[in-house]
């Protein structure tokens, strides 16, 4: 049988910058259901604070929670997900839709969701609910691209290794 996140308590980890201070409060007082928030920062207003620091510290967080989420907010969305891309094992996905938020999820197995405070255009808990709510699909397309991708992080494939003229389903995945 296949578990639900939402069968059980989820961790999720939750940080921004000052251009997402209001909005990060704003989703953990809103947000009901199986969710067990932990603010990673900061805890107050500091116009001169810097993403990297926050999205470090999200990114290592569900690096050493593999059940876990996390969510990021500045800005654009941009530079967060860009800093929590760099920690292996993080996919990190900028989304300002709900479609797109249940894409990386299903499709991507993103953990990290990254928000803009600034340019929405949807609703930030509606588009947070569908990154929480949502499994990956599991099918074998997506576990060969998922898969793809963590063998790069291994460093056990690079792009240029994967020839184009073997069909697809006789590229290797690994265990």
């Amino acid at each position: 049988m296949k578990v639900s996140y939402v069968d059980f308590i989820m961790k999720v980890y939750i940080a921004s910058d000052h251009g997402g201070f209001e909005l990060k409060s704003q989703i953990i007082n809103l947000l009901d259901g199986p969710y067990e928030f932990e603010d990673l920062g900061p805890f107050e207003l500091d116009m001169e604070d810097d993403y990297p620091v926050y999205a470090t510290k999200v990114a290592e967080a569900v690096q050493k929670n593999d059940q876990s989420l996390g969510i990021l907010i500045c800005r654009s969305g941009i530079g967060v997900c860009i800093a929590a891309n760099k920690f292996k094992g993080i996919h990190a996905a900028n989304c300002n839709s709900v479609v797109l938020a249940k894409l990386s999820r299903e499709h991507n197995n993103a953990n990290v969701l990254c928000l803009d405070a600034d340019l929405k255009s949807e609703d930030h808990i509606e588009i947070v609910k569908a990154f929480l709510e949502t499994q990956f699909s599991d099918e074998p397309r997506h576990r060969r691209r998922v898969q793809m991708i963590k063998d790069i992080d291994d460093g056990q494939i690079e792009l240029k290794d994967v020839v184009t003229d073997i069909p697809i389903q006789d590229l290797p995945l690994s265990s």
